[in-house]
């Protein structure tokens, strides 16, 4: 209940083995016929900077301008210690492919969870520009495959107050005839 997404981030390291041992603490998360319908990218370092690049290139104009406000979202992305982009497997089949999606939703909460209880926030973009084929074969990413997020990580600078959660009774259907 006290995890809060974090946006403003200390420019503090965050050390990645640190890392590796939250995702093999998130790895947990219920995941059909343990099939681990997940890959990584952990951009560190000077590593970021081809995250930073290829997030630019998809916002050039068509006549290879970057808008201002692409540079300033730059910025801000260099000065966010790791960048963790998940990535997974589209199959075809629906029932499969959403299941993929909540295995790898619940290891991302798992994840985020383990490293609140470690002192590091995150946020969870979904942004357009993961959609871009430009950003995603900047970064690698192949045909069949589907970013889910991209989670920006650091030790946190301001932790936002928390904001009220309706009362699932509201939410809830009880049937029990």
């Amino acid at each position: 209940m006290e995890r809060r997404s974090i946006k403003k981030f200390k420019p503090d390291a965050v050390d990645v083995e640190e890392i590796i041992e939250l995702l093999n603490v998130a790895k947990w998360a219920p995941n059909h016929k343990v099939n681990e319908p997940w890959r990584f990218q952990l951009y560190a370092g000077a590593g970021k900077e081809k995250f930073v690049q290829a997030f630019l290139e998809s916002m050039k104009t068509p006549d290879g301008d970057i808008p201002q406000k692409a540079l300033t979202k730059a910025q801000y992305f260099r000065d966010i210690p790791l960048h963790l982009v998940a990535i997974m497997p589209v199959d075809p089949r629906q029932r499969r492919f959403d299941e993929d999606y909540g295995a790898l939703s619940s290891m991302l909460q798992n994840f985020q969870l383990a490293a609140w209880q470690r002192g590091i926030g995150m946020i969870w973009r979904s942004n357009d520009w993961i959609y871009n084929p430009v950003f995603r074969e900047a970064i690698g990413v192949e045909p069949g495959e589907k970013i889910v997020a991209t989670m920006m990580m650091g030790y946190p600078a301001h932790v936002p107050e928390k904001r009220a959660r309706t009362d699932v009774r509201e939410k809830l259907e009880i049937i029990d005839q």
